[in-house]
């Protein structure tokens, strides 16, 4: 039987190692299966999903020029699992552009001068290291005089 990549074949595991699982094919020649390639689900033991001397079938790869041989398990199908995308972050982002924007824009279209923007900053600079020091100070217990003197 030819390999070729694409085709699908069946073999005997005849290795496992924390990093993948070593499949032999037909005409003495071996291949692995990489631990990203043995589910579509979060592979942390190996061994949860396959055992030495079982009969897998796998996907080739590539043949490498080496004569490496990368086998898949998951990718038997054709389809490959859809990668899970995190939910869009639209209202933290517009959270976060809010609270950092320092109120630099008027609200109608026109735009600051610097001065104006500076003023801005430096008010809310100063109440951001009043609220933090007095958040220090309560932190500390210092309500008065410190040394006892």
């Amino acid at each position: 039987m030819q390999l070729e990549v694409g085709s699908i074949l069946e073999g005997k595991v005849t290795g496992i190692t924390k990093f993948g699982v070593f499949v032999d094919l037909s005409e003495g020649k071996t291949g692995m299966v990489h631990i990203s390639e043995v589910s579509s689900n979060y592979v942390t033991e190996i061994t949860d999903h396959v055992k030495e001397n079982q009969i897998v079938k796998v996907k080739v790869l590539s043949i490498g020029e080496d004569g490496k041989i990368r086998l898949s398990m998951k990718k038997l199908n054709g389809d490959e699992p859809e990668v899970k995308k995190a939910p869009p972050r639209r209202e933290v982002r517009q959270e976060r552009e809010s609270k950092s924007d320092f109120g630099f824009q008027k609200k109608s279209n026109q735009p600051m001068s610097f001065e104006d923007m500076l003023s801005k900053f430096k008010q809310s600079s100063d109440e951001k290291m009043s609220d933090l020091k007095r958040n220090m100070d309560s932190k500390r217990g210092s309500g008065g005089r410190r040394g006892g003197r």
